[in-house]
């Protein structure tokens, strides 16, 4: 009977040791699932399968760490600024760019420590913590003030322009490539003030032909009237564009202290500048619409902003089919200072949508044919594709805002425009 007894109580206590055998012979099995098929096939005890399972993982381990160390020495030779911050924004790595450029110290010993400890720079603060609120990539660009205990090399120090995008990463951390458009700023220097003294160069013999053209042009005969019609007609083009470009180099020099400021109506600017395109509107049966606030007060250089208008409108004009509408509608939006929004709305094709983001760029025009046929409809632009770049310039002197997009209900190009106001009635 004592037999009986130690043979049940000896099956009791193994039973455990069987079932967990069990378990951990088949989660040894799952993971051995991804073994090459040769070493999959071998019939091994679980002690070998644990050896081995445990040397692959080694193997594994070690090609990661390879991958690291591969991939830290790219971003170490990388032109371009990387670092990496953790949850706490803490910066754990960064490569030799970054300390370069934004003059980190102690980087070599990679203990983390605050981000904002070795680079007092707000922008890049709220650039990562911005990509780690939405979960997804973000861009800004700023210009960075080095800053030092050192008061002589504080006086020597220049800011920096930058452009940064943060990504976001695994466990809260997040990446961030910075680079430095320095080079980039100084090339649009130097083009604009190749163009700014190109333009001061050719106003002088323009205004002499034209003068020239203008005497000759009562004392020609009717059949050879039409060759100086066109000289004087392509002269004043070609003065018009000389224009725009130094009214585009006189407001990239200190923008607000070039206006003349005073207190603008905006409503009746808006309709002013369709007056003066009125004429030809009537002659495509295009009608005006306008909807929102009744007046509005800002601040604002008149001569400027009614040449924001006319190029607005004018624009609208020139795409926007026989017998179709130009809706312009003001509304307030809701912020601690009070601005207005400006909505123009025509009834053309709209932009083109690779074209979208280059509309306001110099001398860009998405299609070549259409601004030709617009040229000859209107006298009052140039043509030139400088039209809404002097459009941004002058929002932005105001302080203000500008961007294009089509419509998604009637699919025409929508241009939307942020102004600051002082009062409305």
């Amino acid at each position: 009977m004592s037999v009986l007894w130690f043979l049940a109580g000896f099956a009791i206590g193994i039973l455990p040791f069987i079932l967990y055998r069990g378990r951990l012979s088949s989660r040894i099995d799952r993971l051995t699932k991804d073994f090459p098929p040769d070493e999959a096939a071998i019939d091994l005890s679980v002690t070998s399968r644990l050896s081995m399972l445990m040397h692959h993982h080694q193997a594994r381990l070690e090609e990661l760490e390879r991958s690291i160390e591969a991939w830290k020495q790219v971003q170490n030779l990388s032109p371009i600024a990387y670092l990496q911050v953790d949850e706490e924004n803490q910066l754990i790595w960064c490569n030799p760019s970054a300390v370069k450029l934004l003059g980190i110290t102690q980087a070599d010993d990679y203990e983390p420590r605050l981000l904002l400890e070795l680079v007092r720079s707000y922008e890049l603060d709220s650039l990562i913590e911005k990509a780690r609120d939405r979960n997804q990539p973000h861009q800004r660009e700023w210009l960075f003030y080095p800053i030092s205990a050192d008061a002589e090399d504080l006086s020597q120090a220049r800011s920096t322009p930058i452009r940064g995008t943060a990504f976001p990463l695994q466990k809260g951390e997040i990446g961030v490539y910075l680079e430095n458009r320095q080079e980039t700023v100084n090339l649009t220097q130097q083009r604009d003030r190749w163009i700014s003294d190109v333009a001061h160069e050719l106003k002088t013999p323009l205004t002499s032909i034209r003068l020239v053209a203008e005497t000759l042009q009562p004392r020609l005969d009717p059949p050879n009237q039409q060759w100086i019609d066109r000289l004087l007609n392509e002269t004043i083009r070609l003065s018009r564009l000389v224009q725009d470009l130094l009214d585009l180099s006189l407001l990239d020099l200190n923008p607000s202290q070039r206006l003349r400021l005073t207190s603008v109506d905006l409503v009746k600017l808006i309709y002013s500048a369709w007056q003066s395109l009125e004429p030809l509107a009537c002659e495509k049966q295009v009608q005006f619409s306008y909807d929102g606030l009744e007046s509005v007060i800002l601040k604002a250089d008149e001569a400027r902003m009614h040449r924001v208008f006319l190029n607005l409108l004018d624009n609208s004009l020139k795409y926007s089919p026989s017998q179709s509408v130009i809706r312009v509608e003001t509304a307030l939006q809701d912020h601690s200072k009070p601005r207005v929004q400006i909505d123009i709305v025509d009834s053309g094709e709209g932009f083109p949508e690779d074209s979208i983001e280059h509309v306001f760029d110099r001398f860009y025009r998405a299609d070549p044919s259409r601004s030709r046929q617009g040229q000859e409809a209107s006298q009052l632009t140039s043509g030139s594709g400088l039209g809404l770049a002097i459009v941004r310039q002058i929002i932005e002197a105001h302080q203000g805002s500008v961007r294009a997009q089509n419509h998604p209900n009637e699919g025409g190009a929508w241009l939307q425009i942020i102004l600051p106001i002082e009062r409305t009635s």
